[in-house]
């Protein structure tokens, strides 16, 4: 089940919403690619090429730019440098 609560601190996404993230993307670009093979049923000229690189390249480039752009979102916690107390202070 996805968590639907608000992130407030620096922490990174979730291991789910990343998946689902690279999931989506991957998932795109893959019928970007059937699109190309079937336009190679009815394309002809140079633009024949053009569709035949991109059916056989995409599955290399959805792979890397699903994983480059989730590796790009990562970031670093943020800790605080001291605790401050609050209230009335010792005697």
């Amino acid at each position: 089940m996805r968590s639907t609560t608000t992130n407030v601190t620096s922490m990174a996404d979730s291991e789910y919403d990343e998946r689902a993230a690279r999931m989506k993307k991957y998932t795109i670009m893959m019928l970007i690619r059937v699109a190309c093979f079937v336009a190679l049923i009815w394309v002809r000229g140079p633009w024949m090429f053009v569709f035949a690189a991109g059916a056989i390249f995409l599955p290399y480039f959805a792979v890397v730019i699903a994983n480059a752009a989730t590796q790009r979102r990562t970031r670093k916690v943020e800790r605080p440098s001291f605790l401050q107390r609050r209230g009335k202070p010792d005697a």
